[in-house]
């Protein structure tokens, strides 16, 4: 029989290890899972208002085993769920482009940026190194008409998708799987058996307070990780190291631009900004064009429950004046539309790695355990990575979660402990 689980976040991540739990063979009753959510709007941040942006081979060594298996495993959910005519996914070329009189200050053109989880900059500096030729811009980026692009990915190493229609996606499958989802709610604390050992949780909900049933607790709450395991376990020597991001954006339409037809690949451009920053630029099949980049770690993270973060009106301005530079239209054009502005916060760790670990009973705090066949896992900080690496996460996860080996190697993938945090774990086996 399935053991009871609940899965706080449903975000992409959540929603991913949710999806391959369900499908399980050791699974007999769906409705065990339980997702939570705390805040009234699903895919309010990151998961919803990513670029939706999918690599194969742009990561951090320790992530390269999980980046090839969840780029496969997109293809062949696409394929499998008619995914470009259901959430947009299709074969995307990346490119670089740099304006040929940009100049940093130095006299130099400014081509490639620092670590971008640590200055704000591109994803694209994870491609350090790869050159592939030169191509033509998209029709879409004006300012660079008649200019010569740098290509930095082979043909099918990079894809792209819409995220909030994804998220939707997922989150239907896992529902008529039967799934339960329990959303605006929170777990504010847990619940113990007469052997101190977990047994569920305690729910808020507009309806009151509920208990559910809970052996195995996945922490899947992105930026909100650290608060949402501190409030579970707060006598615990030992929080994930998740950080917050905040990250602008705005998807554009211009009647100008035509959507790719079936066969026709997308485009991913990353380039400059006078102003200092890595703007990032990502075409979609529905013919709008996602533009981001500017990016903040000094933003205070609102609570999880409020929902929507609202745009600071300065970066908004920004990012408008940018797009008016990259797409050759006049302020208050009527040939372009701007159909959503956003402002989302990523979950980033010390090590730009996620976290995909059971945390030990040891660390659980008050002589907590978990009992056999259950734990509670950390599975969050993947960055700007999160809808590239989710279906590699829900499936490693879920295999970590039932004590299967994993379809990826996640051994330098845990909870990141310091040294005398692994000691205590070391002494305790």
């Amino acid at each position: 029989m399935s053991q009871p689980t609940v899965i706080i976040g449903a975000g992409v991540i959540g929603l991913s290890t949710a999806y391959y739990l369900s499908q399980d063979p050791s699974c007999s009753d769906p409705s065990n899972i339980h997702l939570v959510e705390s805040s009234p709007e699903l895919f309010a941040s990151a998961s919803g208002n990513a670029a939706g942006f999918l690599s194969k081979d742009w990561f951090h060594p320790d992530l390269c085993p999980l980046g090839r298996l969840s780029f496969d495993l997109h293809r062949e959910f696409a394929s499998t769920h008619r995914g470009r005519e259901k959430y947009g996914f299709n074969r995307s070329i990346s490119s670089s482009y740099v304006p040929a009189d940009y100049d940093d200050g130095s006299g130099k053109r400014k081509e490639r940026p620092e670590d971008w989880l640590r200055e704000g900059v591109s994803r694209a500096e994870a491609a350090a190194g790869k050159d592939f030729g030169k191509g033509e811009a998209p029709a879409w980026l004006k300012a660079a008409k008649g200019q010569q692009v740098d290509i930095l990915s082979k043909e099918d190493t990079t894809a792209n998708l819409d995220p909030l229609k994804f998220c939707q996606f997922l989150l239907d499958e896992v529902k008529e799987k039967g799934v339960q989802l329990h959303q605006p709610a929170e777990v504010y604390s847990v619940v113990y058996d007469t052997a101190n050992e977990l047994s569920g949780v305690h729910l808020s909900t507009n309806n009151g307070s509920i208990e559910v049933p809970c052996r195995r607790l996945i922490i899947a709450s992105g930026a909100w990780t650290p608060q949402v395991f501190s409030q579970l376990f707060p006598s615990s020597r030992v929080s994930p190291s998740v950080n917050a991001l905040s990250g602008h954006s705005m998807i554009l339409r211009m009647p100008s631009w035509k959507a790719p037809s079936a066969g026709q690949d997308c485009h991913a451009v990353f380039t400059t900004d006078p102003t200092g920053y890595f703007p990032e630029m990502f075409s979609r099949v529905d013919g709008t064009v996602w533009l981001g980049g500017l990016n903040s770690a000094t933003l205070p993270l609102p609570p999880a429950r409020n929902g929507k973060a609202v745009p600071i009106l300065e970066d908004k301005e920004k990012l408008r004046m940018t797009a008016q530079a990259l797409y050759g239209f006049q302020p208050d054009s009527q040939d372009v539309e701007v159909l959503r502005e956003a402002l989302c916060f990523r979950p980033v760790t010390p090590r730009a790695v996620p976290i995909i670990g059971e945390v030990p009973d040891q660390l659980l705090g008050d002589g907590l355990k978990t009992g056999r066949g259950g734990g509670v896992f950390a599975v969050s900080g993947h960055g700007p990575w999160g809808i590239t690496l989710c279906l590699g996460t829900g499936l490693v996860a879920s295999e970590l979660i039932e004590g299967k080996k994993t379809s990826a190697d996640i051994a330098r993938l845990g909870l990141q402990l310091t040294e005398r945090q692994a000691e205590m774990v070391r002494a305790k086996l």
